[in-house]
C-alpha cells in the first residue's frame, strides 16, 4: 500500500465551499506538534496554497474529526458560512455517517444493535482511551447508539475475520472502537481496544474506514462515497470467502434515505437501523434536554472563530 506523503492527497468532493479528503491511515488532521512531519493541514497547503486561511489556528475548518489510524471521508469547509452551516447540521444530528471496518471473528448475526453507554477510563495509564458502562475506572458514561451490518467473512492473514459497515447513530470519542471491542470483536489493527495477544501490531494499520459522508447544508448536500479498501486487490492478506450482503444495496438505501428533520433525534425511517429485528432490540438514547446557557457558550465560542454570527 502507498505510503502518506504530503503529495499523497485525494479529493472525492470540491465545490465553492466544501472540500471532503479521502485521509490517509496514521496521519493527524493538524498540530503544531514540530516531530509532525506529516499532517493534513500540511497536505492542504501543500495542495492548496491559496485556500488556507490565516484568520484560522491550521490554516483550514476541519468540520468533524477522525482518528490518527482512521482513513476516509473528512470535510473541510472553505468560509466561515460553510463552517458554520456544516456546525448546525452536525448540531442538530442531521448528517449521516457510515464506516467500512474489518473485525476479528466471524459475527454470526447479519445485524447488531450495539447500545453500551461510553465514558471516560480513568484506570491508571488509560487515561486517553475510553471504556464502556460498568467496566473499572469508566466515569461519566453517555448513551451511545451504533449499528452494525455483516458484509463478508473472510480470513485476514489466516485468522477469522468480518467485513462490516457500521453507522453512528450518536457520536461520542472511539464509539465504534470501543462498540467493536465490547461486542467481542474487535477492529484489525486497533492496539488500543485490540486483542491483548499481540497479534494487533501484525497488520500495516488499523482497519477502520470513514467510507459515506452526507452533510445537507442549507446551500448544497455534501454527499460522498470514499473507495473501499478493504479489497483483496489491495490488501493480499484478506481473503473473503462469504459474501452475507451487498455493500451496494447498503449505499442505496443510504443514498435513497430522505434527511431528518432537524428535531427528529432518532434512527431515520428507512436506515440500516430501522431494518434491525424489533423484538429485543434496545431502545435509543433519550431525547436530549434543551441546550442550557452553560452549553452554548462554548458553542457561541467556536462559532465566533470558525462562522458567521450565530442565529439567536
Amino acid at each position: 500500500m502507498e505510503p502518506g506523503s504530503v503529495e499523497n492527497l485525494s479529493i472525492v468532493y470540491r465545490s465553492r465551499d466544501f472540500l471532503v479528503v479521502n485521509k490517509h491511515w496514521d496521519v493527524r488532521i493538524d498540530s503544531k506538534a514540530w516531530r509532525e512531519t506529516l499532517t493534513l493541514q500540511k497536505q492542504l497547503r501543500y495542495r492548496f496554497p491559496e485556500l488556507a486561511d490565516p484568520d484560522t489556528c491550521y490554516g483550514f475548518r476541519f468540520c468533524h474529526q477522525l482518528d490518527f489510524s482512521t482513513s476516509g471521508a473528512l470535510c473541510v469547509a472553505l468560509n466561515k458560512a460553510a463552517a458554520g452551516s456544516a456546525y448546525r447540521c452536525f448540531k442538530e444530528r442531521r448528517v449521516t455517517k457510515a464506516y467500512l471496518a474489518l473485525l476479528r471473528g466471524h459475527i454470526q448475526e447479519s445485524r447488531v444493535t450495539i447500545s453500551h453507554a461510553i465514558g471516560r477510563n480513568s484506570t491508571e495509564g488509560r487515561a486517553h482511551t475510553m471504556c464502556i458502562e460498568g467496566s473499572q475506572g469508566c466515569e461519566n458514561p453517555k448513551p451511545s447508539l451504533t449499528d452494525l451490518v455483516v458484509l463478508e467473512h473472510g480470513l485476514y492473514a489466516g485468522d477469522p475475520v468480518s467485513k462490516v459497515l457500521l453507522k453512528p447513530l450518536t457520536g461520542r470519542t472511539h464509539q465504534l472502537r470501543v462498540h467493536c471491542s465490547a461486542l467481542g470483536h474487535p477492529v484489525v489493527g486497533d492496539l488500543t481496544y485490540g486483542e491483548v495477544s499481540g497479534r494487533e501490531d501484525r497488520p500495516f494499520r488499523m482497519m477502520l474506514h470513514a467510507f459515506y459522508l452526507r452533510i445537507p447544508t442549507d446551500t448544497e448536500c455534501v454527499e460522498v462515497c470514499t473507495p473501499d479498501p478493504f479489497l483483496p486487490s489491495l490488501d493480499a492478506c484478506w481473503s473473503p470467502h462469504t459474501l452475507l450482503q451487498s455493500l451496494d444495496q447498503l449505499v442505496q438505501a443510504l443514498r435513497a434515505t430522505p434527511d431528518p428533520d432537524p428535531e427528529d433525534r432518532g434512527p431515520r425511517p428507512g436506515s440500516p437501523s430501522a431494518l434491525l429485528p424489533g423484538p429485543g432490540r434496545p431502545p435509543p438514547p433519550p431525547t436530549k434536554p434543551p441546550e442550557t446557557e452553560a452549553q452554548r457558550g462554548p458553542c457561541l465560542q467556536w462559532l465566533s472563530e470558525w462562522t458567521l454570527e450565530p442565529d439567536s
